[in-house]
């Protein structure tokens, strides 16, 4: 067995706290960034926290894109990593990380110009655009540092380099908590650049974690070598990182998705509706935190074990994995169902806005453990070369389930139905996604 696939030996339950932990960290790192922009942004005033609703669900979009590629390297070179071929995982490492330049490229351009149309579908107002683009023009600049960053992630990731990913997400995270209220609202007597400063705070914190990135790698099995790039097999290395990172993308990005369509029904519902709907979904992001870093830690440690063969010590991470995303989900749950009132103080000081925070909150919450379910699962099923699946049951959870309970009961329910969309496609897609894994892992021969 080779060294470098250190995730197939020892015990599995400290596999899961060892990677997740750093992650824990990493991630918290990154949602800060979120939850700090909303803080600064909402002291400029509600059109701007409301043209930051609208925001927020494009972003999260195009990250899960870049989530994608991540998972489709570290998958890639997880699973050859468990295999022994050490030179295949070095190939495919340098490959994924160019990959990922030209894709965010790709991106950014078509951001660019489709900036307008795009906000207008989702039926941004006429004085709300001209916010959204001072924001979105310096961000799609910066795509391809974005996405960079997140395919070199994807290769520490795949070699079960959890610390250095955590530490990379928390120089990113320091940057933005720098500059973020110099850029946003100024300093000293000088003026910030609002929504573009924002914007271009994020982009300032990518080149930096890229470059940290490109340094951390240097010093593991798996570096950045231009020669390596050179002799990699194109046409296989993409076949395999996009089998994976293909479905992974789509499936990363349909929650978003189904969030930018909700936040277009609850459009009718108010400014203030959509307003304290983004801004709780940003404290969401922040609670979630270590559900999202076991389904980033939980790919290394089934794809590592699943590529030597392994596969009841698959099972046993993936089932300790469940165990805490029943346990973290419904204690979180009740946690921000007692103080929702009082966080939605912390973004707005609108009485209208803190009410549509607080009930946003009061049906949501108990939709954590499921959700924390369904991206563990989809993070294994991706491990295993069966992104295919998680795609599958993430169409299922948004377009049978969340967008058809939003649109039927709107007229009734208003911005409740709206947020009992949400509660209801965490609850039933957690179910299916935890059902069909569980399934896939228990049928190696079918690998």
């Amino acid at each position: 067995m080779s060294g470098p696939a250190k995730l197939v030996t020892g015990d599995i339950r400290g596999h899961l706290v060892g990677q997740t932990l750093p992650n824990v960290i990493g991630v918290a790192a990154l949602m800060s960034v979120a939850l700090l922009n909303a803080y600064y942004i909402g002291r400029l005033g509600r059109a701007e926290l409301a043209a930051v609703a609208f925001i927020f669900p494009v972003v999260i979009a195009i990250s899960s894109l870049g989530v994608g590629v991540m998972v489709g390297i570290n998958s890639v070179i997880a699973r050859s990593l468990g295999a022994g071929d050490v030179e295949q995982a070095a190939r495919r490492a340098n490959f994924g990380a160019v990959f990922a330049v030209v894709t965010g490229a790709v991106l950014g351009l078509a951001l660019f110009v489709l900036v307008d149309p795009l906000f207008r579908l989702m039926q941004a107002s006429a004085e709300l655009r001209p916010l959204i683009r001072q924001f979105m023009t310096p961000y799609a600049i910066g795509l391809p540092l974005l996405l960079l960053q997140m395919g070199l992630g994807g290769v520490l990731r795949g070699q079960g380099e959890a610390k250095a990913n955590s530490i990379i997400s928390l120089a990113y995270a320091g940057s933005n908590w720098v500059t973020n209220p110099v850029l946003i609202l100024g300093v000293g007597g000088v003026g910030g650049f609002g929504l573009a400063g924002a914007a271009w705070a994020m982009v300032a914190g990518y080149a930096l974690a890229c470059v940290m990135g490109l340094w951390f790698i240097a010093r593991t099995p798996l570096p950045i070598n231009p020669a390596l790039i050179r002799q990699c097999r194109m046409g296989e290395s993409a076949r395999a990182i996009l089998r994976v990172a293909g479905p992974a993308a789509l499936s990363n990005a349909i929650n978003p998705i189904g969030l930018a369509v909700l936040t277009a029904l609850l459009a009718r519902e108010g400014e203030a509706a959509v307003a304290g709907f983004g801004a709780a979904g940003r404290l969401q992001s922040f609670a979630v935190v270590p559900l999202l870093a076991l389904s980033g830690s939980i790919g290394a440690i089934v794809g590592q074990n699943w590529g030597a063969g392994e596969h009841d010590r698959a099972r046993l991470a993936l089932r300790e994995a469940y165990l805490f995303c029943l346990l973290y989900g419904l204690g979180t749950g009740v946690l921000l169902f007692a103080f929702g009132n009082w966080f939605g103080g912390v973004f707005s000081q609108d009485p209208a806005v803190i009410a549509q925070f607080s009930d946003y909150l009061a049906i949501s919450v108990w939709g954590y453990a499921g959700f924390g379910l369904l991206i563990v699962a989809n993070g294994a099923l991706n491990a295993v070369d069966r992104s295919a699946y998680a795609l599958a049951q993430s169409l299922a959870r948004v377009f049978l389930l969340m967008l058809p309970f939003a649109w039927i009961l709107r007229n009734t329910w208003g911005a409740h139905a709206i947020y009992g969309a949400e509660l209801a496609a965490n609850l039933g897609g957690g179910a299916l996604a935890a059902v069909v894994a569980w399934r896939v892992l228990s049928r190696p021969a079918h690998r």
